[in-house]
C-alpha cells in the first residue's frame, strides 16, 4: 500500500472514531444531565430526609405573592409530596448580611414547624459569618423544631437583643440576619398556609 492509501486509511479511520465518539455523546448527554439534575436537587433539598417526600419539588415551583417580608425577600417556593399530599413547603430567603446577601433554603412541614435550614449563598468574613454556610451546620440546626409562636414574637431574636437564641461567635449581624429572616418565612408560611400547602382556605 502506498503511502496516499495509507494516509487515506488513516483519515478514514480517525473520521470513523470521531464519528462514533460523538454519537456516543450525543446519546449519553441526556442521561447525564438527568443524573448532574438528580444530584444537584439532592445537595439542595438535603435539608429533608431522602425518603420523605417522591416529587421532585424544584421541577414544581409554588407561585408567590407577597414576597417582600420585614427583613428578607422570598425568591421562590416549592412544594415536597409523598403519595400525592403535601409534607413540606422550602422557601427560599434572601436577606442582608453583613458582607452581601445571604440566601437560605428553608424546609417547614405542614404544621408550620422547621425541618432544617440550609445556606445556599452567603459571602461573610471567612472566620467569622462565613461559617454559616457550612453544611451540615450546628448553629442553624438550633432552629429545627422552632415554629412562628415558639418561640413568641420577641424570642425570635439573639440573647443580647433580649431573645432566645445565641449568636455565631463573632458575627453578630450575620447572626441577626439568619434569624430574623428564618422568622420572616415562619411567619409568611403561617399566613399563606392554604395557597402553600395547596389545600382549601
Amino acid at each position: 500500500m502506498n503511502r496516499t492509501g495509507s494516509a487515506l486509511t488513516l483519515l478514514l479511520l480517525a473520521m470513523v472514531g470521531i464519528g462514533t465518539t460523538y454519537l456516543l455523546q450525543r446519546n449519553s448527554a441526556p442521561q447525564i444531565a438527568a443524573e448532574q439534575l438528580l444530584a444537584d436537587n439532592r445537595k439542595l433539598l438535603d435539608v429533608l430526609p431522602t425518603d420523605s417526600y417522591d416529587n421532585q419539588p424544584l421541577e414544581q415551583p409554588l407561585p408567590l405573592t407577597d414576597t417582600g417580608l420585614s427583613h428578607s425577600t422570598l425568591t421562590a417556593g416549592y412544594r415536597a409530596t409523598r403519595n400525592g399530599q403535601t409534607v413540606a413547603v422550602l422557601l427560599r430567603n434572601q436577606t442582608e448580611g453583613y458582607a452581601a446577601a445571604i440566601e437560605l433554603l428553608i424546609a417547614i412541614d405542614t404544621n408550620g414547624k422547621l425541618l432544617g435550614v440550609k445556606t445556599l449563598k452567603q459571602n461573610e468574613t471567612p472566620a467569622l459569618g462565613g461559617p454559616i454556610g457550612d453544611w451540615p451546620n450546628h448553629w442553624l440546626q438550633l432552629f429545627t423544631g422552632k415554629s412562628r409562636g415558639e418561640p413568641n414574637d420577641a424570642g425570635w431574636a439573639l440573647k443580647k437583643d433580649q431573645g432566645q437564641f445565641d449568636q455565631m461567635a463573632g458575627a453578630t449581624i450575620t447572626s441577626r440576619a439568619a434569624i430574623n429572616a428564618i422568622h420572616d418565612a415562619l411567619r409568611y408560611f403561617d399566613e399563606h398556609r392554604s395557597a402553600l400547602l395547596g389545600s382549601a382556605p
